[in-house]
């Protein structure tokens, strides 16, 4: 007979027996150690399982997410929010295409003017949808989200809101470059804003002898001359007898060559009593012209009708009453006859491309003529 079964013949032994104590005392030990084995495994399931959430308690806060997780969280943010031409976050408008594809206010214009220059539809880069700007609207909400994308100093190195970057390079940064107070006088001195001070009680410019400051003055003054010369020019045409002045507004049409080229013509206007027309080319007729970073416009002014002497005649361009562009005032002057009824092509005065790229992109180019006529 087994152990087992010694143990149990034990149990229902008669009570008085030493073998029935034995027994006893076993099963006991053996009851003992099977609850506690019982209440260890309850309690590990307990920790395994965890609570049974209370439908009445409130949620709980969400996990903070860790500074790696972040960062590609930033990273997928700016490749969605990005310009679907140049691939870099826009800086200030955002315009999409009916499809929903980005473009930034610069390359939106840029797509425009190309697509005027080889007289083709502008098409979205992503999709080949046509854009236009009656087609095309403003994303806010990805312009609001930009804005709240950080973004690094460039002199200090550090985090900052987009929409507020601008604000800390220009007045709070403490390494932003500045320059001396002194520097109409000739310092030369730019570095940190925290150094400014300390330059500023050494710097050696206020010491210096009146004949060093007057030779600084006088190239002051040559510049602030040539700006005088030109403003006193046009008092001086506003004072002549006969004045005339209309708006203008370039079309664009293309020469029937092998290579056609954009040109701008006005229609025909009158003003002083003569008719007269203006053309634009851009590049200078360069062959083309959309291969070409740089892009300027050029003008001339055509006399059509016939005067029996020479008209002699001051005139200038100024941006319309309802552009934007940013045109500076040159006066150009020109004898009209019979011969010689075309001025030469001069410059528009626009201040860089991206202006010249704003006139392309536009339907029309709209400004002032003014037209001063000489007595004799």
């Amino acid at each position: 007979m087994s152990s087992l079964e010694e143990r149990d013949v034990g149990v229902a032994a008669a009570p008085g027996s030493s073998s029935a104590g034995l027994g006893v005392g076993a099963v006991g030990a053996a009851v003992e150690a099977v609850a506690g084995v019982a209440a260890m495994q309850e309690e590990v399931g307990i920790r395994r399982e965890g609570p049974e959430p209370d439908a009445d308690e409130p949620p709980k806060k969400r996990v903070k997410m860790p500074e790696g997780e972040s960062g590609k969280l930033e990273e997928r943010l700016y490749s969605v929010l990005c310009c679907t031409v140049c691939l870099d976050l826009p800086k200030a408008s955002v315009y999409q295409c009916t499809n929903g594809h980005l473009m930034c206010a610069g390359c939106f214009i840029h797509l425009l003017a190309d697509s005027r220059l080889k007289e083709e539809q502008a098409t979205c880069p992503n999709c080949r949808c046509e854009i236009s700007k009656n087609l095309c609207c403003r994303n806010l909400a990805v312009e609001k989200a930009v804005s709240e994308l950080p973004t690094e100093c460039t002199f200090c190195l550090k985090q900052f809101p987009r929409s507020s970057l601008e604000r800390h390079q220009k007045e709070e940064c403490q390494d932003r470059v500045t320059q001396c107070k002194y520097k109409r006088i000739g310092c030369p001195w730019q570095g940190p804003f925290h150094e400014l001070p300390a330059h500023e009680s050494e710097c050696s410019h206020p010491t210096k002898t009146g004949t060093e400051l007057m030779g600084i003055l006088g190239e002051m003054d040559q510049n602030h001359r040539r700006d005088m010369q030109l403003y006193n020019s046009i008092f001086s045409l506003l004072c002549y007898e006969k004045i005339g002045f209309t708006e203008v507004q370039f079309r664009p049409y293309r020469t029937d060559d092998f290579i056609t080229r954009l040109y701008y013509e006005t229609p025909r206007f009158t003003v002083l009593n003569q008719t007269w027309v203006l053309k634009a080319r851009v590049n200078d007729s360069e062959r083309n012209p959309n291969l070409s970073c740089k892009r300027t416009l050029s003008f001339q002014l055509i006399l059509k009708s016939k005067v029996n002497s020479a008209l002699e005649c001051s005139f200038l361009l100024l941006k319309g009453p309802y552009d934007d562009v940013r045109i500076k005032p040159v006066i150009h002057h020109h004898s009209f006859s019979n011969d010689a009824n075309e001025t030469d092509y001069v410059p528009l005065p626009i201040s860089d491309s991206v202006e010249c790229n704003k006139l392309l992109a536009a339907k029309n180019i709209n400004l002032r003529l003014f037209i001063f006529q000489v007595q004799k």
